[in-house]
């Protein structure tokens, strides 16, 4: 199996996430490959089995959160008829953005198998946690 990960990051945090994940999910056996939206491989998200996205948390501290720059991510190629899940890295507060974030994609076709939000202060146990999520939900 195949994964990529396409993400957005800002101050870093997002960045530091996708990685984590990636290296989750080749210790689980998924050959994983990490891209920033701004240099992703279209070939790469075409041979791919699993595309996960990943953005930081744009909006005010109690409202109106939505993934940073989402329209970055309305330009990713077709992804019909693949898996993909989502993730957001937050410092107080996600709100919807995972939801947002869901929606963009599921918007470009993909079947959105899972996701979840990252607090920037725990990405390591966060992003194992999200892995195992996922494994679990691709194996049925």
């Amino acid at each position: 199996m195949e994964a990529v990960i396409v993400y957005d990051s800002v101050t870093g945090n997002t960045r530091a996430a996708a990685s984590l994940i990636a290296d989750a999910l080749n210790r689980a056996g998924i050959d994983t490959t990490v891209f920033p939206v701004t240099a992703y491989n279209p070939e790469s998200i075409a041979k791919a089995d699993l595309v996960l996205v990943g953005s930081w948390t744009d909006g005010l501290i109690l409202a109106g959160q939505r993934p940073g720059r989402r329209k970055r991510f309305t330009k990713l190629p077709d992804l019909t008829g693949k898996r993909a899940a989502v993730f957001c890295t937050y410092a107080v507060n996600p709100g919807k953005t995972l939801d947002k974030l869901t929606k963009v994609v599921a918007e470009l076709g993909a079947d959105v198998v899972g996701g979840m939000a990252l607090h920037r202060n725990k990405l390591e146990e966060q992003a194992d946690e999200l892995v195992e999520r996922l494994t679990g939900a691709l194996a049925r």
